[in-house]
């Protein structure tokens, strides 16, 4: 039986947990997996939830976060190697940054058969200064040296990582879109839509606007904001905005909202009705995207954006600005309209006010959403694309040729 012993970051909601998670359960049965991961940071909601109720029972190593230190880097992969000896798998799958470099370390070293690692997204650009970039990027090529397959989520991000970045060559990546259990998105949502606008006290003829994700710069809610108050002063329409989710730059959002003279409110400890409401997380997405009317996404960087994956699934038309692999996820003018620009929010509020002020164009939107992802991004065809490549890396011609590159 082929052991697989899957690292992932930390266990925060996004969509590496589910990835890591529906590969953990859903695997042959000739397969043996060994989930390990580390904690999620304070300023994030845990995503444990998602592996207890699929009855898996991970490891977590404490001191693998996200932030570098030495001390705890060290102990993570003193453990990780430990954890390799007891439990010799013939597969090694990393998915994440801070897993991917422990992980593939201690699998190196132990002289695992085939180390894996997933990209599911990047912090080549939008995230650090130009030295700690480049730093980033030296230590991934040499890792990317050491693994058997790296997989990128989308075309896009393959591109990015071979020709952009220049980690390693084309040869070595094979792409593996995500997976999920989008069926959720497609049930009861009459039921849910009535749940969430009255949870929010948002009229039905109000449209609702939201984004969803961790509030941290990379996501740009600033962009998000000078947009909403745009559309706030010229649609003829009676609009709200929500911002759902939490993080480090909660506080700064808010500041940087007052400034834009937008009147906020914080849903957890208050019932007002305001422009913009801050929900905290919602770990019932389906519930939230139920209730709205369109999703927002103002990304400076993005792999493979689980939110717009799963608004699609629940049919909701999308304004997004075109980073990372989302132009392999939406269809442009048909699930979704592309801002190409990450700064100008003049362009990504007129494409706001071409939904708020059409119904017509978010019902044909919200049509062809769900018809577009269940097949694509299911969980099962994720699990039936990643057992050929787990064979394929396990056949001993494979073997001798990545013992003799």
């Amino acid at each position: 039986m082929p052991k697989i012993l899957r690292i992932i970051n930390r266990f925060n909601l996004g969509g590496p947990t589910y990835n890591a998670a529906y590969l953990s359960k859903y695997m042959p049965p000739e397969f043996e997996t060994l989930l390990v991961g580390g904690e999620k940071d304070d300023s994030e909601d845990s995503s444990e939830f998602i592996v207890k109720s699929l009855g898996l029972d991970p490891i977590i190593i404490p001191e693998m976060k996200r932030e570098i230190d030495l001390k705890n880097d060290y102990e993570a992969y003193r453990k990780m190697v430990n954890i390799i000896k007891d439990f010799k798998p013939d597969i090694v799958h990393t998915h994440a940054s801070k897993a991917g470099t422990i992980g593939r370390l201690a699998a190196a070293n132990m002289n695992v058969n085939a180390i894996v690692h997933t990209f599911h997204g990047h912090v080549f650009h939008s995230y650090f200064g130009k030295m700690k970039t480049v730093m980033y990027k030296n230590i991934e090529r040499n890792l990317a040296r050491r693994s058997s397959t790296i997989i990128a989520i989308s075309e896009k991000q393959k591109s990015e990582l071979c020709l952009v970045h220049r980690i390693c060559k084309p040869e070595k990546i094979k792409v593996i879109p995500l997976g999920f259990d989008l069926s959720r998105f497609n049930e009861n949502m009459d039921k849910k839509r009535a749940g969430f606008r009255e949870r929010y006290r948002l009229a039905e003829h109000e449209i609702g606007i939201g984004i969803i994700g961790r509030i941290v710069p990379v996501k740009n809610h600033k962009l998000f904001l000078e947009a909403a108050k745009m559309v706030l002063n010229e649609s003829s329409q009676k609009i709200r905005f929500f911002i759902i989710g939490d993080g480090e730059d909660r506080l700064r959002v808010e500041l940087m909202a007052k400034e834009l003279g937008l009147d906020c409110t914080d849903a957890t400890i208050s019932d007002e009705i305001k422009p913009i409401t801050f929900t905290s997380w919602i770990k019932e997405i389906d519930f939230a995207l139920a209730g709205l009317d369109v999703v927002a996404l103002t990304s400076l960087n993005e792999g493979t954006p689980v939110s717009l994956i799963e608004a699609q699934a629940a049919n909701k038309p999308i304004v997004t600005t075109n980073v990372g692999g989302i132009e392999n996820v939406v269809i442009d003018g048909v699930t979704a309209l592309l801002s190409h620009s990450k700064t100008d929010a003049r362009q990504f509020a007129d494409r706001l006010l071409d939904l708020t002020e059409s119904a017509e164009k978010r019902e044909f939107m919200a049509r062809v959403g769900w018809d577009h992802v269940r097949n694509k991004f299911h969980y099962t065809r994720l699990v039936r694309d990643m057992t050929d490549l787990y064979y394929e890396l396990l056949d001993p011609a494979h073997q001798r040729m990545l013992s003799n590159p």
